[in-house]
C-alpha cells in the first residue's frame, strides 16, 4: 500500500492512498475534526465514485470497527472449532498475480494446494457458484476458498498476490 501525506495549510492534512489492489482513496482530516473520504474510479483516478463526510466521533468509531476493536465474529469461531483447521477465506485477486487470466483447471488448484474454490464474485458483480475447471480467474475477482489455513495462505502468496 502506498500512502502520501500532504499538509493543507489552514485546512489540515490530506492522505492519498493506493491499495495493493490499486484502489485509490483520499482522506482529508480538517483542523476542526471533520473527515472526508473519497473513493476514486479504478480506471480513472481523477473521477470520484463516492464520498462521505464524518464528524471526529464518527471517524473514531469507524476506525475502531475497521481496526477490529469493535467486532469479533462468533460464527467464525464456531466454524473453525467445528472443523478444526478447515476455514473459508475470501480473497480479491490482485493485478498481475500469477493466476490472472488462467483457468482454475490449468492451475491445478485442488491438487497443488489442497483447497477448493467454492465461488467467485467477478469484478463486475457476476457470480459463479461452484466454478468448474474452465472458469477464468481475472484481476479483481474475489475467490471464496475452503481449506486449511496454511494451504490458503500458500495459494494467496503463490498465485493470487502480485509478486512485484
Amino acid at each position: 500500500m502506498n500512502i502520501r501525506e500532504i499538509e493543507l495549510p489552514g485546512i489540515g492534512y490530506k492522505f492519498e492512498i493506493i491499495t495493493r489492489n490499486k484502489d485509490k482513496l483520499v482522506i482529508v482530516i480538517h483542523d476542526d475534526g471533520r473527515r472526508e473520504i473519497y473513493h476514486f474510479d479504478a480506471d480513472d483516478y481523477d473521477e470520484v465514485v463516492s464520498s462521505v463526510t464524518l464528524s471526529d466521533q464518527e471517524a473514531r468509531q469507524i476506525a475502531g470497527i475497521i481496526g477490529g476493536m469493535a467486532y469479533k465474529p462468533k460464527a467464525l469461531e464456531t466454524v473453525e472449532f467445528a472443523f478444526d483447521d478447515l476455514i473459508i477465506e475470501w480473497f480479491q485477486v490482485e493485478p498481475n498475480a500469477p493466476a490472472v487470466n488462467k483457468k482454475i483447471g490449468d492451475l491445478d488448484i485442488r491438487n497443488r494446494f489442497g483447497i477448493t474454490v467454492i465461488a467467485i464474485k467477478k469484478k463486475h458483480s457476476q457470480k459463479s457458484h461452484n466454478p468448474g475447471p474452465n472458469t477464468l480467474i481475472e484481476a479483481g475477482d474475489t475467490l471464496v476458498m475452503s481449506g486449511e489455513r496454511q494451504q490458503i495462505k500458500e495459494i494467496i502468496n503463490q498465485l493470487l498476490s502480485n509478486k512485484e
